[in-house]
């Protein structure tokens, strides 16, 4: 009897539509990850240093995404929103940090009250300074408004607060365009340090201005080492947070039992805020290290990295720490090895598409758990 119950459900999973697109997209992905294997290890033989210099490209901006699906996974976790106006406080930040630096000049405040301060150590405390300062206002941001659009629609439906947050996206956009804001053009963004690119070859060593870097050698910047160190430190710190603080007991125990949270006697409104604002002050991080590796900034510019971060935060396990940062790692290389060796255009069809095939393999990503009901 047994055994013919067993039959019946193998035979009824088999005939589920599910089960057969999983099975296809399995095999698709199999199929597509030899030829991407094949096509990687062809060039890292054919030319290493190049593919290197793709490798570093790509890890450069992985830490960036990182710093960004991380707010989109606590978020989550706490509230099992998807905040799509995640992106647009990056943008916020990266705008914040421009006009800090163009217009005041924060980052030279250091020289200016201490004169007698080396330059190079002045230059890390202004460049700190802006940093944190985008961190702050970004952080003051996102719980005005958590307490303005997503509050009240803590207990209507979850596509209520989906749309809201759409909505958010959009007004952080086109009012943050309007000329007396921030501005509707590109605009070139100033750095507030000088970029020194090195070179490995036989060693370590900088580029001499007017140089050319030896052939066969891998460059990297200064910026590279500032965006990797910063998103490491950000993702130990929140672990520590998260694992050992009171704070972070309260966060874990709001994402999983709400109600119950509130009879132990946290303030689980709070909880929430903090989360937001957490995230937000990440994103404002990383906002601030993309305009400095990729100077340009606009108000449309947090969209597609907020986006990618999103992919990264679904294919590491949304709600999970480490998968984000893990599956932001793996978006960057994708998209740098597909800028590299395909296209430029392809590497946002190249992401998407990472997106599709993980929800049709492991919907719950590489470090999710299987999908509960929680209050």
């Amino acid at each position: 009897m047994q055994q013919a119950n067993a039959i019946t459900k193998l035979s009824l999973a088999a005939r589920r539509p599910g089960a057969r697109l999983a099975w296809i997209g399995k095999g698709f992905l199999l199929v597509l990850a030899a030829v991407v294997s094949y096509i990687l290890i062809t060039n890292f033989f054919k030319d290493p240093p190049l593919f290197i210099q793709f490798v570093l490209s790509g890890l450069q901006l992985g830490f960036v995404y990182a710093l960004i699906a991380l707010g989109y996974t606590m978020v989550y976790g706490i509230v099992r929103l998807i905040n799509f106006a995640h992106g647009d406080v990056f943008m916020v930040g990266a705008f914040v940090s421009y006009f800090a630096v163009a217009r005041f000049q924060l980052h030279l405040w250091p020289q200016l009250v201490f004169p007698g301060l080396p330059a190079f150590l002045g230059i890390v405390i202004g460049s700190v300074t802006v940093m944190l300062l985008s961190m702050v206002v970004c952080a003051v941001l996102a719980i005005t408004i958590e307490r303005v659009a997503y509050k009240p629609l803590r207990e209507a439906p979850r596509i209520a607060a989906l749309i809201t947050a759409i909505g958010v996206s959009f007004f952080l956009e086109y009012y943050g365009a309007l000329s007396f804001v921030f501005s509707p053009r590109f605009i070139p963004y100033q750095r507030p340090f000088e970029v020194v690119t090195y070179y490995v070859y036989n060693g370590i060593h900088p580029v001499q201005p007017g140089q050319a870097p030896p052939s066969g050698s891998v460059t990297f910047s200064n910026i590279f080492i500032i965006i990797m160190v910063a998103s490491i430190l950000m993702q130990i710190g929140l672990q520590y947070l998260v694992r050992r603080t009171k704070m972070g007991k309260a966060m874990r125990a709001s994402s999983v039992d709400k109600p119950t949270s509130r009879l132990m006697g946290i303030n689980v409104d709070g909880v929430i805020s903090f989360t937001f604002a957490l995230g937000a002050a990440f994103a404002g991080l990383g906002g601030v290290l993309y305009a400095i590796a990729y100077p340009s900034i606009s108000t449309l510019m947090g969209v597609l990295p907020g986006l990618k971060a999103f992919v990264a935060a679904v294919l590491g396990g949304i709600g999970s720490i480490p998968g984000a940062f893990v599956g932001a790692l793996i978006m960057g290389q994708a998209e740098a090895l597909t800028m590299g060796y395909i296209s430029t255009p392809m590497r946002d069809a190249v992401a998407f598409t990472i997106l599709i095939l993980v929800l049709l393999v492991r919907p719950r990503g590489i470090f999710g758990e299987p999908e509960q009901e929680k209050a």
